[in-house]
């Protein structure tokens, strides 16, 4: 057959994502494989024909040309000098045709046994015809072994015997397709070993890398790399570097480390590295399309990181479970979505995205990108999920861990839930029963999602809600990065975003370099003020990780060489207590393992990479509290109306000093209904919880008592003005009346206040000389005590003197009280 011809087919409909390609056209091409057929011979008139003629086909050489295979010239040869002639070739009209190798026509001759008179090597009579039925027997023992060699030779496709014997009819396997020739596969412990060389850490430009955080120690798989600021072309790449964080480093020489580059794992970008606390685990992502490169069918690929070694998981399928597509359907790549590990969870998450093309083998060229908003879940190894079938009653996922594709959690399937690619997700933990997820930006090539209403998704339901934002938000875009930092208590999670970019216009998209705080449970925005700081260039498709509180920026594309920022690999650091842009990363000491804070440090559900954060003065302003927690909105801004932040709380905890005194006490929610999970989830007293019932009965006992007061001062208010009133009365019949008792004339007739010593003298007829106190002395009322006084005759003069005051009654409630009693 003929050479092949390559022909590239724009995808159709595609107005393509440029914003993470330079210099790729505005439309994707990838090759579309035709294979031309050479023309067919004469019709031969007689089976014998001279070779000076007309050259011979070898029947290896039909065979080799259907499946581009080489060559056999020595059997080809051999079947010349033996004068054997194998049939004109056959046209094919495509490539799994397999007809005769002979036509009707041909095979009539043979039996005819007919040969030319003007053949030079035709022999004569009967010696003709056994001839003839020699060679027929010969040719078709030859086409008989051809067959079995077509066979045979994709069943010994990649053995170890035979190594990569090459293109195979059965059709692609679903290993990794090697384009640099064969490899040798060694397998230890049934683990596949491959060979390696250690990652070039100097690049120019660096974005669309997969990245993952694991006990401090930042992972970079593939993405896009340039070497000089005006490369456009062969920019995948399967780089594998880890960054240090348990140290301190200068961005200018950040501490990170060339990995042996894997030969195995696929050269993606835009996937994403999920990551249990053992293992980093390769989904999704999209192959070059410049030079343009044909996906694999989907495996998953795992990492050990303890062994070093890279493990391949084929033909991958889901399960049925909560909201899911039914389950044993075979999972494809997907690339540009939002992924999120919830190692507390042991689960991935990665949600929407697109496919094409470029992410899913046997995509036709001419149908068109398809944007998802599907989320699909990943079980990792060991771990249980109750809302997959398969795992429910506390089975755990077996080594290739278990797939779940949720398609219609809640408002999932309606058209208020758009598709959309390139937006991120964040982890929140406390709401629920297993925490939440928050879905912000992302978009396609004609519309975004708003960010003034966040999709939330509760994972204990598998179920998607809204949440409506307060304050000014973000402008409309794809593709930043985010992290999350919590209180110290809990009380509040702030989520970071930094950058991305807009896609419209067409041609001019604009790179975003500012930061914004969405913080939770108020849902509001809030802008951090970075003027008079060295900021990042704007850039897209750059990564985030959290580890001692300071989000480490890695990469990003910054637009095209024409923007003139030359190399930028992309090493930033940003304080996120501070909101400082720092020229170091700074490490901390004393963290666990997971670097919680301290206060939860022994809850799984502790937001890790958030040791030593403090909440930011700019945050404060907005939710109240201080530096360690203690907000006062604890509920969204833009009331809830369904899901666990219309009925649920923060997890929170009790904050220490350094000497064991308490700083910050806040309560906390149970288990189960809307509310989030205890502190920790753990047996144990409740402190938090023991606090809040002291203070509660402080409380009530104060209100009883001051009802008790009032009560006092009323009874004793009621006391004092009848004595008045029988005084009064007693005046009027002619006598001082016990009125004297309380208000005497002076010597300068102006009343006074009877509470000194010789007042009471006075009331009672003894006292000192006249004139020596300033009082006159009050004779004895004469008939004894006034009509009507029951047994206020009796009463004391020194308590009753004066109108009570509830202030008075507070401060000595025994002496109000005595005067009750003895009236």
């Amino acid at each position: 057959m003929g050479d092949d011809i390559i022909s590239n087919r724009p995808l159709v409909g595609e107005a393509r994502l440029s914003h993470l390609d330079p210099g790729a056209p505005p439309e994707r091409a990838r090759p579309h494989i035709a294979f031309s057929v050479s023309p067919p011979h004469d019709r031969r008139a007689k089976f014998m024909s001279n070779r000076s003629r007309r050259p011979r086909d070898s029947v290896f050489k039909e065979l080799w040309d259907v499946e581009t295979m080489p060559i056999d010239y020595g059997v080809q040869a051999q079947a010349e000098s033996t004068g054997v002639l194998t049939g004109r070739p056959i046209q094919r009209h495509h490539l799994n045709s397999y007809d005769s190798l002979q036509s009707d026509d041909s095979a009539a001759e043979y039996e005819e046994g007919s040969v030319s008179s003007d053949d030079s090597t035709a022999l004569p009579g009967p010696q003709n015809s056994w001839t003839d039925s020699w060679m027929v027997f010969r040719s078709s023992r030859l086409m008989m072994l051809a067959l079995i060699l077509v066979v045979a030779m994709p069943l010994l496709f990649e053995t170890p015997l035979l190594g990569n014997a090459g293109l195979g009819i059965t059709g692609v396997t679903a290993g990794v397709i090697r384009r640099s020739g064969p490899q040798k596969k060694e397998f230890v412990d049934g683990k596949l070993l491959l060979p390696r060389q250690n990652t070039d850490t100097n690049v120019c430009q660096r974005w669309s890398q997969q990245s993952a955080l694991v006990n401090g120690t930042i992972y970079l798989y593939g993405g896009r790399a340039t070497t000089d600021p005006t490369q456009t072309s062969n920019t995948w790449n399967n780089d594998f570097l880890s960054i240090d964080v348990t140290k301190t480093w200068d961005i200018s020489a950040p501490s990170i480390i060339g990995l042996p580059q894997p030969s195995g794992p696929p050269p993606v970008a835009n996937g994403y590295l999920w990551n249990s606390y053992n293992s980093l685990f390769l989904y999704g992502g999209e192959y070059s399309s410049d030079p343009t490169t044909t996906p694999s069918p989907y495996s998953l690929w795992e990492y050990n990181i303890a062994n070093s070694s890279w493990t391949e998981y084929q033909n991958p399928m889901s399960s049925n479970g909560n909201n899911s597509d039914g389950g044993n359907q075979p999972i494809h790549g997907s690339a540009e979505g939002a992924g999120i590990t919830v190692s507390e969870l042991g689960r991935g998450f990665y949600f929407a995205g697109h496919e094409d093309p470029y992410t899913t083998a046997g995509w036709a060229q001419w149908f068109p990108r398809q944007y998802l908003k599907s989320l699909l879940e990943f079980t990792f190894p060991g771990y249980s999920n109750n809302g997959v079938q398969s795992l429910s009653g506390g089975q755990v996922a077996g080594s290739a861990g278990v797939w779940r594709n949720i398609t219609q959690g809640g408002i999932q399937d309606t058209a208020e839930f758009p598709s959309r690619a390139d937006s991120v997700l964040v982890y929140v933990p406390g709401y629920g029963v297993q925490g939440i997820l928050v879905s912000m930006g992302g978009g396609t090539n004609e519309s975004f999602t708003q960010m003034n209403v966040i999709d939330v998704y509760d994972i204990g339901s598998s179920t998607w809600y809204k949440q409506s934002t307060s304050g000014s938000y973000p402008v409309l875009r794809v593709n930043p990065c985010a992290v999350a930092a919590s209180a110290a208590d809990g009380s509040s999670t702030n989520i970071y975003m930094f950058g991305g970019q807009n896609l419209i216009p067409a041609g001019n998209q604009t790179q975003y370099n500012d930061m914004w705080i969405l913080t939770i449970p108020s849902f509001t925005w809030i802008e951090v003020d970075q003027s008079g700081q060295s900021i990042p260039a704007g850039r897209t498709g750059h990564t985030c990780n959290i580890w001692d509180a300071q989000m480490v920026v890695v990469g990003g594309y910054t637009g095209p060489p024409q923007n003139g920022l030359g190399c930028d690999s992309g090493f930033y650091v940003f304080n996120t207590s501070n909101l400082v842009w720092q020229n170091n990363f700074n490490a901390l000491t004393g963290g666990d393992t997971q670097n919680q804070q301290v206060a939860q440090s022994k809850d799984p559900q502790g937001l890790s990479g958030s040791y030593g954060y403090s909440v930011p003065a700019a945050v404060q302003s907005v939710i109240g509290g201080k530096a360690t927690g203690g907000a006062t909105i604890t509920a969204p801004a833009q009331a809830a109306t369904a899901g666990p932040l219309a009925t649920g709380k923060p997890v929170t905890y009790t904050v220490t000093g350094a000497n064991g005194a308490v700083t910050t006490e806040t309560g906390t929610v149970t288990v189960g209904g809307g509310g989030g999970s205890s502190s920790g989830g753990k047996g144990g007293p409740n402190i938090a919880a023991i606090v809040a019932g002291v203070v509660a009965g402080i409380f009530a006992i104060l209100a009883a008592y001051l009802g008790f007061c009032a009560w006092v001062y009323r009874r004793q208010l009621q006391l004092y003005k009848r004595h008045v009133a029988m005084s009064q009365r007693a005046a009027a019949a002619g006598g001082p009346g016990e009125k004297a008792a309380f208000l005497s004339q002076g010597s300068s007739g102006a009343p006074k206040s009877s509470t000194d010593r010789s007042s009471r003298n006075a009331a009672s007829g003894t006292g000192s000389t006249p004139g020596t106190s300033g009082y006159e002395p009050v004779p004895p009322m004469p008939g004894g005590a006034p009509v009507g006084g029951n047994s206020t005759a009796n009463s004391s003069t020194e308590d009753l003197a004066g109108e009570p005051s509830f202030v008075g009654v507070l401060l000595n409630p025994r002496r109000s009280l005595r005067v009750i009693n003895r009236d």
